[in-house]
């Protein structure tokens, strides 16, 4: 039986000595999948991603990818073992272009044809950052920021991506278009998990979803399931009916 895209079990991490933020979280993300993490602020939402990802320590626990343990892996390797982040904030180069930003995204290609092909492969499923190329990506809009970070990450080619909240300050139609362009990477192939406060948009994209509170995983199922029950919204997400 092959062994998931992604695997953290009783996992515990933190920032200082002492504090935990996740106490014993478990997490599964099928090879395929599109899962969302879900929770109230301070729940341990981005610290998970960012201990997946290598950047925060794991003190205790285990996490797979692809069956293999990457709990002691440094996070600049992470891209070379087939694993790409994306974090919430500074996630371009600012000054570069956007073809620039994508070169940088293709840092361990060695080819610079294959280098070429990814960027026309990059420009065909964002039709916008084509036209705007050569553009310094500082002066981009949030959502198209957004996607110039995505696909810089997928310039690597990674078997799973790992998002941070990407719609967040985003207007509501540009967190559709964002979303929908995160379900055309998965339809590539690649497996994505993703950090989010918008659990409405994430959980309609999404295969499954975990609920987090106080650095545990409270609540996890389908997302159809997670969307149509009312204790998320109401004890998780701060709302009085449904999620918003």
């Amino acid at each position: 039986m092959n062994a998931p895209a992604l695997y953290a079990h009783e996992l515990v991490a933190g920032y200082v000595p002492g504090v935990d933020i996740l106490r014993g979280v478990e997490l599964m993300v099928g090879r395929g999948e599109i899962v969302t993490v879900l929770g109230p602020n301070g729940a341990g939402k981005s610290t998970l991603i960012k201990a997946i990802a290598g950047l925060v320590a794991v003190r205790s626990g285990t996490v797979q990818l692809f069956g293999d343990d990457i709990g002691g892996v440094a996070a600049h390797h992470m891209v070379e073992r087939g694993l790409a982040y994306v974090p919430q904030t500074n996630n371009i180069f600012s000054r570069l272009s956007i073809e620039e930003n994508l070169e940088m995204g293709a840092y361990i290609q060695g080819n610079r044809a294959d280098i070429r092909r990814g960027i026309e492969q990059m420009f065909e499923l964002f039709p916008r950052l084509r036209e705007r190329r050569r553009q310094a990506a500082g002066m981009l809009s949030g959502g198209e920021r957004q996607m110039v970070a995505v696909a810089r990450a997928l310039m690597a080619n990674p078997k799973v991506l790992m998002l941070d909240e990407p719609s967040a300050g985003l207007s509501p139609k540009l967190v559709g278009v964002v979303f929908g362009k995160v379900r055309e990477v998965r339809d590539l192939g690649v497996t994505i998990l993703v950090v989010e406060q918008n659990a409405k948009a994430a959980l309609a994209i999404s295969d499954r979803g975990y609920v987090l509170a106080e650095g545990r995983d409270q609540m996890t199922g389908p997302a159809s399931e997670l969307l149509a029950n009312p204790e998320v919204g109401q004890l998780y997400l701060g709302v009085r009916r449904g999620l918003s």
